[in-house]
């Protein structure tokens, strides 16, 4: 399965049937799909997922992220970005009205991306690597990265993973490590765990923060998560 397809269980969420329910858009990381938000509670308002597009070639960021507003139907939308989705909201958000923006294990302007990242720019050698030798390499050193805590977690990462479009992901990290973002949106929420390894906590000015949160804590922190994510829609 190319993970430019949607997803599709074969269980259908009656909450997602039921069009009475406020819709919130959803956004996942790079080299993931909706799968992440499985263990979300959406009580009360539909989840609708943003999926993931192929890139045209020598696209901008902000090219894409305009190209996923199609798939966004409310004005004043509410979305939630988790990791580079978090990225993509903040470019959607610069060109679309949005009611909040909520950014899970993300990074809102480029003073929070590590200096890591940043030494790419100078010397782009993932360029150079073919885009399955990348996704091989996410494969080998995702557990550690992601803090990944349980069996059911890794299984889930590496079906993820088996399922992600290599060339979508070389674009992709190029967009990430490339991101000179200055302009954060007022109505930005941020929620970030003291050890994620992607975007290191000691960097990030959070509005919520999750005590031993790594970079997959959508998941094994999904309660604390669900009951921020619903502290931030109910606020005025």
């Amino acid at each position: 399965m190319d993970m430019l397809e949607p997803h599709n269980s074969g269980k259908e969420d009656s909450q997602e049937l039921n069009f009475d329910y406020k819709k919130i858009y959803f956004i996942s990381g790079l080299g993931a799909d909706q799968r992440v938000f499985q263990k979300l509670k959406f009580s009360g308002y539909q989840p609708i997922h943003i999926q993931w597009l192929e890139p045209e070639i020598n696209e901008s960021i902000s090219s894409y992220a305009h190209r996923l507003t199609t798939q966004i139907d409310l004005e004043n939308p509410i979305i939630v970005g988790l990791s580079f989705g978090g990225i993509i909201a903040i470019e959607i958000a610069q060109q679309i009205s949005t009611e909040k923006v909520i950014l899970i294990s993300s990074t809102k302007n480029q003073q929070e991306i590590p200096g890591y990242f940043k030494i790419l720019r100078w010397l782009p050698v993932h360029r150079l690597f073919p885009a399955g030798l990348l996704l091989w390499l996410g494969k080998l050193l995702a557990s550690w990265f992601f803090s990944l805590e349980t069996i059911d977690e890794k299984k889930l990462f590496r079906l993820i993973l088996a399922d992600t479009n290599p060339r979508f992901m070389k674009w992709a990290i190029d967009q990430v490590i490339n991101w000179k973002n200055e302009l954060t949106p007022e109505n930005v929420y941020q929620i970030h765990g003291t050890s994620d390894r992607i975007f290191p906590s000691r960097l990030v000015r959070e509005d919520f923060q999750v005590s031993q949160g790594g970079h997959f804590m959508v998941m094994n922190r999904a309660e604390q998560i669900s009951n921020l994510i619903a502290k931030i829609i109910e606020s005025g």
